[in-house]
């Protein structure tokens, strides 16, 4: 089986971890690097939070390079209160894991992003599950990378439903809009997963009993640090009855693309105004017979569900 090449771009909280695992889990994947970004926590801790999630996964080798520490049109970062109550102010459900072994590469993430993009061309798949100034940031200096890069999965926005920091705007795309806009008017080959499907895809109590029931070191990690992030989906979100495999949907997404419906679509981030950080059709672009972006509507999340809890199962079994 051919491996893909990949790239994760996360501000590594709880379903960022996740996603971390499914990447690791995926027999198809060769994880070369995590980019890390602010949004969840800072980008620094995101960081650290990546290199102590591959060291329970005995992921050592993929090395682990820091990103922008803020959006493009600001000069400082705070983390909302939200976000604290989501994923905990460590990030990662307030579970303790040993300090990793390693440091950040001293290369920054965008170089790392733009030299890989140049290696690996139409091989590479980049999966951002943040905010989106760090791809921005490379489109700048290296515009010819949106012709390399084979693969964008992001998750990001909401086309058929409402954001979940806004009525308009989802998380990720509302924390720098504006880089989120040149991403999406790129010449990108851009898949969306929002809010549209993430929100269909939930974990239970049930799963992460099962990653309990192991008795190993990482299957019980993750049911403390997901068991957390439910907690806090049942204050916020009640009506779920459970937590969004936001993050990892994505990574599922870009490996295999038969788990959503899509359509095809020119869109643009709104960047000003009320609507700050709306996804939406491009009225000037709508009877353009190209389409930048693959936005996914529906997922078959039985399917998605047996294959995540695969994956990060037989991971868990052996760490």
């Amino acid at each position: 089986m051919a491996k893909r090449k990949m790239i994760l771009d996360l501000d590594t909280g709880i379903d960022d971890a996740m996603a971390i695992a499914y990447a690791v889990g995926a027999p198809d994947v060769d994880l070369i690097g995590i980019m890390s970004s602010y949004g969840n926590v800072v980008v620094e801790q995101a960081a650290h939070n990546s290199l102590q999630i591959l060291a329970l996964l005995g992921a050592t080798d993929v090395p682990v390079y820091v990103g922008e520490p803020h959006s493009s049109t600001t000069e400082h970062f705070d983390v909302m209160a939200i976000s604290q109550q989501i994923h905990g102010k460590n990030g990662i459900g307030e579970v303790a894991l040993p300090d990793p072994q390693r440091q950040p590469e001293t290369q920054s993430a965008v170089d790392f992003l733009i030299d890989a993009a140049h290696q690996y061309g139409a091989d590479l798949t980049l999966v951002p599950t943040g905010p989106l100034t760090n791809l921005a940031a490379a489109l700048k200096k290296a515009p010819e990378i949106a012709h390399e890069i084979g693969n964008v999965t992001i998750m990001g926005g909401a086309l058929t439903v409402p954001g979940n920091v806004s009525h308009y705007a989802e998380a990720n795309i509302n924390q720098d809009a504006e880089a989120a806009n040149a991403v999406f008017t790129s010449d990108l080959n851009l898949t969306m997963v929002g809010l549209d499907v993430t929100l269909r895809t939930l974990l239970t109590k049930h799963e992460t009993g099962q990653w309990r029931d192991l008795k190993t070191t990482a299957g019980e990690k993750f049911a403390d640090i997901v068991d957390y992030y439910i907690a806090a989906y049942d204050i916020t979100s009640p009506d779920l009855h459970g937590c969004a495999l936001h993050d990892p949907l994505a990574v599922g997404v870009a490996l295999d693309p038969s788990f959503v419906t899509t359509l095809g679509l020119n869109m643009y981030v709104q960047d000003s105004g009320e609507d700050y950080g709306r996804t939406i059709g491009d009225p000037a672009r709508l009877a353009d017979p190209d389409t930048n972006i693959t936005v996914a509507l529906t997922v078959d999340k039985d399917r998605y569900l047996k294959t995540f809890m695969s994956y990060l199962t037989d991971l868990f079994k052996q760490h």
